[in-house]
């Protein structure tokens, strides 16, 4: 078989970024003709990774990938779920150790519903269910008839180890309980980890060349890609092109014009601001999100120093205000100057058009609110996978495709906009804005739905389920009234309720659980 093809761009610095300006890449697993496209971030190592490691017919068909330009200023650190992990095949100590990881169980809110508010939105669920129901509803029928009750957060295992500082992972086998109802996360060095892929792709075959592409042609018949120029006179043909060259969609809409749905009515922030600061003790398993007046900030503890950046509406606060704004409320030394990101929050209006599919960036953009972006990337490319063409490339598949990739972004755009609206904050244009604006419909039929009987709507499966949304309404969106299956409720579903997921439950694996000792390990070799 012959090998597949990496062919990475480089080309002029670019002074503001202090980075090649049109830096692309493509992994290409040549077969039949050969496959070109753009990129290496996240989205193409994934890419890569997933095609060395995929089936044959993975191999010899696949397309290529693009980098996002502007990912080393603003993607230099990542969280994502335990998935990311297995795709290069190795344990959680080397992960951590390659990526300079720690464990996340959760985020924690400051300032998001009025400041000096908090509440912790914690990784899975709560406890198995109880009669049929939700651990969730029969905590309102207890808080119903007990306002002294303990929170609902109080009930979450991953929530109260945060609180402790403490991590364990959750017990494997048995039945379901709150042992093992609970998830977590990793976070790590972006850069680190898509050497990691890029190390893991070429070690299966994956080369890698260097080029920029300057041109992309379409056959006449049918306007599908067949090939893109480099500069050096190379041309490079395809079956499937995966475009993953960010913002700018060197194919999904340079050459297709696709078009974009502009989501700023709902998410208004369209700058940030990313930095590095030295490294902080204790390594907190959570990563922070604190509003401020014009936007918000994110902090990230790794090993070898914490990320940190700011998320901002330019119309609230000029760029030189919002880099001093970012560097005061650092935890530790800046290492360097904050490198800045335009965007606009909002998605491609098809995914995949004729042979092209946009991942990651080139396909749409969500603010790192509730670090989705690689969630996002893997769902795509496993997408890709499930409905992977022949080369007749027929139309349903990507119609099924591009439905479900836009439910999944809708859905994730919902639960963020959430975070904004339920805010009791006044303190600023953008508060305000947030705390009247019209809502999507299928958001405001959530919140209607969810504040009039307790119930939670998820319209998409793949995105956040129902722990997830009930974990904003430490933000105060509390149902009026329990619903006549929950006031109903006997006395069995009580006891169960009192002794599942219970508070003492949490303090004793709060006191209990010891830090992964990977973080020492990885510190000493």
């Amino acid at each position: 078989m012959p090998p597949a093809i990496l062919r990475e761009n480089g080309n002029v610095p670019c002074k503001r970024l202090g980075r090649p300006r049109h830096e692309r890449s493509t992994y290409t697993p040549r077969c039949h003709r050969g496959r070109g496209n753009r990129g290496l971030d996240d989205s193409g190592a994934l890419v890569a990774a997933a095609a060395a490691r995929g089936p044959d017919g993975l191999r010899d068909r696949a397309g290529g990938v693009a980098r996002d330009r502007h990912g080393r200023c603003w993607r230099g650190h990542h969280s994502a779920h335990p998935l990311v992990q297995p795709i290069a095949g190795t344990d959680q100590a080397e992960f951590t150790r390659r990526t300079q990881g720690t464990y996340k169980l959760g985020i924690e809110f400051r300032n998001w519903g009025r400041i000096g508010h908090r509440f912790f939105h914690g990784f899975g669920d709560f406890g198995p269910e109880i009669e049929g129901r939700s651990p969730y509803q029969h905590w309102l029928r207890l808080k119903a008839r007990d306002p002294g009750f303990p929170t609902y957060e109080d009930w979450s295992t991953s929530s109260v180890m945060a609180r402790q500082m403490k991590f364990t992972p959750p017990q494997d086998g048995g039945p379901k309980s709150a042992h093992n109802a609970y998830s977590y996360a990793y976070q790590f060095d972006a850069w680190l980890y898509a050497g990691y892929l890029r190390e893991y792709a070429m070690a299966r075959g994956v080369q890698r060349e260097l080029g920029m592409i300057v041109d992309v042609e379409l056959r006449p018949e049918d306007g599908f890609v067949s090939a893109v120029r480099l500069a050096d006179g190379r041309r490079i043909e395809g079956d499937l092109f995966i475009d993953c060259s960010g913002f700018r969609g060197l194919l999904i809409e340079g050459a297709l014009k696709t078009g974009y749905e502009d989501w700023r009515a709902w998410l208004p922030c369209d700058r940030a601001l990313a930095v590095s600061s030295e490294r902080t003790a204790p390594l907190r398993p959570y990563t922070s999100s604190t509003a401020h007046a014009p936007g918000w900030q994110w902090t990230i503890p790794l090993q070898h120093r914490t990320g940190s950046g700011l998320v901002y509406h330019s119309d609230s606060i000029g760029d030189d205000e919002a880099s001093a704004l970012l560097l005061d409320n650092l935890e530790g030394k800046p290492q360097g100057t904050p490198k800045p990101l335009r965007f606009v929050t909002g998605r491609r209006k098809r995914a995949w058009v004729k042979n092209v599919v946009a991942v990651g960036l080139a396909g749409g953009f969500l603010e790192p609110l509730e670090s989705t972006s690689i969630h996002l990337i893997m769902d795509g490319v496993g997408r890709l996978l499930q409905f992977f063409p022949d080369r007749d490339f027929h139309p349903s598949l990507a119609a099924e495709y591009n439905r479900r990739q836009g439910r999944q972004y809708e859905s994730i755009r919902d639960f963020i906009v959430l975070h904004y609206h339920l805010t009791e904050r006044d303190d600023s244009e953008l508060w305000r804005y947030c705390r009247n604006m019209k809502l999507p419909d299928t958001l405001a039929h959530q919140i209607e739905l969810f504040r009039a009987t307790g119930q939670v709507v998820i319209h998409d499966p793949e995105s956040f389920l129902e722990p997830s949304w009930v974990s904003i309404s430490g933000l105060g969106p509390a149902p009026r009234t329990p619903g006549p299956l929950r006031r109903a409720g006997g006395r069995t579903g009580t006891a169960h309720a009192l002794r599942a997921p219970a508070p003492g439950h949490c303090r004793h694996r709060g006191q209990h659980a010891r830090p992964r000792r990977v973080y020492r390990t990885a510190r000493q070799g």
